[in-house]
């Protein structure tokens, strides 16, 4: 018969809140539990798992292979654990949630999806946040947002729990054409953003001329740009408008290279309302198609 592990929540949640929080006595003080205490758990799960999760340089946590693996299972397994204790807990869910989401990328869906679980909680009060993806995720690091979407650099960044691919489109006005021999404008956000820099790489690598015919940091203004003619862009399937055509190697511009996007969050600083818009965000995510679980996010790792 085979043995079962029990990987208990409570050693997960330990795990999970000194990597998030940095330290073994931050956690200690966010579980109310002393650091040797901490300390005692952090074994248990590495005797658990049979090899060392966390290793120490300086003053500085950082993971094992094996950590990294088990954290992103942790996340998962305590975003559970958490949905279902909110869902028998008769309270109110209530409180401010502060969530940034990324000027370069799709924000419309995520909005609606944002705003609908709201509507379902009247005791929540909701602040967006929008700038480019770093600036969101310093402020998340820096406790001033308590959820982000933004453009994940490297597979296994920091406080992320979902990922999913975006694969940027070529868009153009409908009655307008594209000649690359005598070269391309551009609608694009500022330098920084994502879009612009796979734009502009695509561009480069093809030996493509460019210009940049219009900047602007709003989606809408980026919309309106490209359905009046002012130049391309690189847009999603989500912030293409009538008025435009996608257009791709057949009219002479190269595919532009994928983009990760990612739902970070720090578990232990997390209210029960943010756990439940989590749950939602992930819950809508998953319905469209676009999210990755963990196991399938390192088993397409361990086929590079």
């Amino acid at each position: 018969m085979r043995t079962i592990v029990n990987f208990q929540t409570d050693l997960l949640r330990t795990f999970v809140s000194v990597i998030d929080l940095g330290a073994f006595t931050k956690a200690g003080e966010a579980l109310g539990r002393t650091q040797p205490a901490i300390s005692l758990q952090i074994r248990r799960l590495e005797e658990l798992v049979g090899s060392p999760i966390i290793k120490q340089v300086g003053r500085t946590l950082l993971l094992t292979s094996e950590g990294e693996m088990l954290l992103s299972y942790a996340r998962e397994i305590l975003r559970l654990n958490d949905e279902v204790a909110s869902y028998f807990d008769r309270s109110k869910i209530a409180g401010v949630i502060r969530v940034g989401l990324p000027n370069d990328y799709a924000v419309a869906f995520l909005q609606g999806v944002i705003t609908e679980y709201t509507r379902q909680h009247t005791e929540i009060s909701l602040e967006l946040h929008c700038g480019w993806s770093a600036e969101i995720l310093d402020r998340l690091h820096a406790d001033e947002l308590d959820i982000a979407v933004a453009m994940v650099n490297g597979e296994r960044a920091q406080y992320l729990s979902r990922s999913w691919i975006e694969r940027p489109i070529w868009a153009a006005a409908a009655d307008v054409g594209v000649d690359t021999t005598v070269g391309v404008s551009l609608a694009a956000h500022p330098e920084g953003c994502a879009y612009r820099a796979r734009m502009i790489q695509a561009l480069d690598d093809a030996q493509i001329r460019w210009r940049v015919a219009y900047t602007g940091s709003g989606i809408a203004g980026l919309q309106n740009a490209v359905v009046n003619g002012l130049g391309v862009s690189a847009l999603t399937q989500y912030t293409m408008l009538p008025g435009m055509r996608a257009l791709d190697e057949r009219d002479g511009l190269p595919p532009l290279a994928e983009i990760r996007v990612g739902l970070f969050y720090k578990h232990p600083r997390l209210s029960d309302a943010g756990i439940g818009l989590v749950n939602h965000i992930i819950s809508r995510l998953d319905e469209a198609g676009v999210s990755s679980s963990p196991r399938s996010r390192y088993s397409e790792l361990d086929r590079r």
